[in-house]
């Protein structure tokens, strides 16, 4: 399966089972371990894992299964590596503290952006 279509895949699934504010960020270009990250958020830890799960499940029934999982039933993030698709799947608390997002927005044109990003912090 090429890139997209593993996002599709994901995509679908997290949508199905209500991931909230999702969002996919194309960091082709950017980094080598993958063209695209995913990033929703679960409204409890057993909807994090739920998510996650529904994104196994629809990988595996694809042929594609996941390379690797991080997280467990207690986490509040778990990590679904796809290969060149990352799912982050995060409680609200996470993802506002983790703030992936602006990590992975900041681009070789954003130098002011990065710097602003970096006196913030």
């Amino acid at each position: 399966m090429n890139s997209k279509a593993v996002t599709e895949m994901a995509v679908t699934a997290l949508e199905d089972l209500k991931g909230i504010d999702l969002i996919v960020i194309d960091i082709m270009g950017k980094s080598s371990i993958a063209d695209a990250m995913i990033v929703v958020t679960g409204t409890s830890q057993r909807h994090v894992r739920s998510l996650a799960e529904s994104v196994r499940l629809s990988a595996k029934e694809a042929n594609h299964p996941p390379l690797g999982i991080e997280g467990g039933d207690s986490s509040d993030w778990i990590l679904v590596d796809l290969g060149d698709v990352i799912v982050h799947v995060m409680t609200q608390e996470q993802r506002e503290f983790y703030s992936l997002e602006k990590l992975w927005s900041v681009g070789p044109g954003d130098q002011q952006q990065a710097t602003d990003l970096a006196g913030s912090a």
